[in-house]
């Protein structure tokens, strides 16, 4: 009966680190899922009209001020 109990305990072991390497291989997953293509976290970012205005007339400005230099 001893023997049995032995198996038991050692059964019970394993199992506590099988699921402690379960937990860490979920952890990288989670951590590599959350990552983008190209390994960043941050998804695409949208730019609204008006800000891509802004952005276009600031480098027709740029430009033109280098058009009058030449």
């Amino acid at each position: 009966m001893g023997d049995l109990s032995a198996v038991v305990q050692q059964l019970r072991k394993e199992r506590e680190r099988a699921q402690e390497e379960v937990c860490r291989i979920d952890a990288a997953l989670a951590a590599l899922g959350s990552l983008g293509v190209n390994g960043s976290k941050r998804g695409r970012r949208t730019m609204s009209a008006a800000a891509r205005k802004k952005i276009s007339l600031a480098q027709k400005a740029r430009w033109a001020k280098q058009k009058r230099k030449s």
